[in-house]
């Protein structure tokens, strides 16, 4: 049988405003001594897709090093960097430009979740449950069912709104828990955060998404930037941000924010798509030296917006 003529398609550009922004995302470690760097992980070039175009990138490496790039288990775009030379301190900057379409805060998701899903509880189709896969089952350790009844505290009557119960989750972190920047590495299990009740994004979305997979929900974090509206105040801008996304047959994947109570928000800037969050890091390496010889690390990210105007056509 001979395949069908394929449809027309207009790119989003075409027929949408265009909302460009402008993204610098540095990194600094500073060492007391010359030390020899190991290789870096870096994860810090975004997708394209339909609601984000990336129109630039720039990795920029002091000292110099070697690039190499490959796809990870998700297909991210990783890239390895090496470097010869001894340095008492590295800076990794990164320069995007993104052009983001519409703005999904007045999506009527509702509408689009297919019908066998629209109320809670309800079966994913043998084929999403086996790509779905591992972003349904516990990443973290909960013998007691902790998270699972936290979750069904927000059932009222069953069946339930599926589209309303997630919802209600995600408003309850942003309105139940305090946000408090933390600079160290790691991330707060879900009981932790919930039994401290405060936390980072990076925390509130490891809560949700354990809280979702508890619940039956295929679920994955968001590792990206926040882009802080002028009409707004928004937790969590000026600095690398986490979210998490809920996949609903018919609407797809849902972006929550439960540290801000935001869905389907374009100031949401992604850039990479995991299952846990300790696959997410921006940056990760090494060095060889003596743990003293570390003195700190600074991290600093803008998000601005561009005059798509002053940009060359594309």
């Amino acid at each position: 049988m001979a395949d069908p003529a394929p449809a027309a398609i207009h790119s989003p550009a075409t027929t949408q405003t265009r909302d460009v922004l402008a993204v610098t995302h540095t990194t600094t470690y500073r060492y007391a001594v010359p030390v020899t760097l190991g290789p870096q992980r870096l994860m810090l070039r975004p997708h394209d897709s339909h609601d984000m175009r990336l129109l630039s990138a720039t990795l920029t490496l002091s000292p110099v090093g070697k690039l190499r790039w490959y796809h990870d288990v998700f297909g991210n775009s990783i890239a390895m960097a090496e470097f010869e030379d001894a340095t008492r301190e590295l800076v990794i900057r990164s320069d995007l430009v993104v052009e983001r379409f519409g703005d999904e805060r007045g999506r009527d998701f509702a509408a689009e979740i297919a019908p066998e899903a629209r109320n809670w509880p309800f079966l994913y189709s043998s084929d999403d449950r086996a790509d779905l896969g591992n972003m349904m089952i516990a990443q973290y350790p909960d013998p007691g069912g902790r998270v699972l009844r936290w979750g069904q505290g927000f059932v009222a009557a069953y069946p339930t709104p599926t589209l309303g119960l997630l919802r209600d989750i995600n408003a309850s972190i942003q309105a139940g828990f305090t946000y408090r920047a933390r600079e160290e590495a790691g991330t707060q299990t879900p009981l932790e955060t919930l039994d401290g009740g405060s936390g980072t994004c990076r925390d509130f979305a490891v809560l949700m998404i354990e809280t979702c997979r508890a619940l039956g929900f295929g679920a994955r974090l968001i590792s990206g930037y926040l882009r802080e509206p002028e009409e707004s105040a928004l937790l969590g801008a000026g600095s690398t941000h986490a979210w998490c996304e809920v996949y609903l047959p018919g609407a797809g994947w849902i972006p929550f924010d439960p540290t801000n109570g935001l869905m389907g928000s374009s100031d949401l800037i992604r850039v990479a798509t995991v299952r846990d969050i300790r696959q997410a890091p921006p940056i990760s390496g090494s060095f060889i030296g003596q743990p003293e010889d570390f003195l700190g690390m600074e991290v600093s990210v803008e998000v601005r917006r561009v005059d798509p105007g002053a940009l060359p056509s594309l």
